[in-house]
């Protein structure tokens, strides 16, 4: 690529409600900010043209089937530099939820009848699980701001910033009341920060769409969970939402 020349990236979605791809396209005045660094050559949710000849390939969603897993390869083969945007493509989301339950009855739930009629693995993963990737925007949706930051970083050539400290951190500088003292239960002490606690700021709790941070038995924030008598793993074990693949890779290790 020249130096002159814009990288040309290309947006693809797999297992996933295509939040992360909206919050993209509802970037309104600041899509100027991306359009100006980068070339779009392929976004199904906002453009009907397609190539396949991009530098950065942004994927969104999960990967739940053998066919996901041979596009998501291909599509890694394609690229330079590959993004994984939102839970489902960083950490399982959503649709991890599934692995930690009977898969038969999973499935009965869903399909029915039809059960048999549709291929899918037992367990979602994330894009890592299948091929390396370079660079994530987490969040369920993705914040705005953070994912042009990592943009405009990868233009520049330098290393994005994202934060790998607990949500509670950015709590404490809200002057939030912590949702323990609401007799509720936040998995904000092993969260990874970076989305300002905004759940928490509007008087419900951090639910973990950011994922666990890098150590969190370690790291996570102690006063917190000392006060309350709780131990990292008892916070990891309440929430399965967000945190079923992190938790069966950390057992694993």
């Amino acid at each position: 690529m020249k130096p002159e020349e814009k990288p040309k990236v290309a947006f693809f979605d797999f297992a996933g409600c295509e939040g992360d791809q909206l919050q993209i396209a509802n970037l309104e005045e600041k899509i100027l900010d991306l359009l100006n660094i980068v070339e779009v050559v392929s976004f199904r949710e906002v453009m009907t043209e397609h190539s396949d000849d991009y530098d950065v390939a942004f994927i969104e969603g999960s990967i739940t089937d053998t066919h996901n897993e041979e596009r998501l390869k291909e599509i890694r083969e394609n690229a330079d530099v590959l993004v994984a945007i939102g839970a489902c493509a960083t950490i399982g989301g959503i649709n991890s939820i599934r692995n930690v339950q009977d898969f038969e009855k999973v499935q009965d739930r869903v399909y029915g009848d039809e059960r048999d009629h549709y291929e899918a693995w037992e367990k979602a993963k994330p894009a890592k699980a299948v091929v390396d990737v370079d660079y994530e925007v987490h969040g369920c949706p993705i914040d705005r701001d953070e994912f042009l930051h990592v943009v405009q970083s990868l233009v520049m050539g330098r290393e994005p910033h994202i934060p790998d400290h607990p949500v509670c951190v950015e709590c404490k500088l809200n002057e939030n009341v912590c949702a323990f003292e609401r007799d509720e239960f936040c998995v904000g002490p092993v969260t990874r920060a970076g989305c300002d606690s905004c759940c928490v700021n509007e008087g419900t709790i951090c639910w973990g769409c950011r994922g666990m941070i890098d150590n969190p038995n370690e790291d996570a924030h102690e006063e917190v969970l000392e006060e309350y008598g709780l131990t990292a793993e008892e916070v990891m074990n309440k929430f399965d939402l967000y945190f079923a693949w992190q938790k069966e890779v950390r057992k694993d290790e």
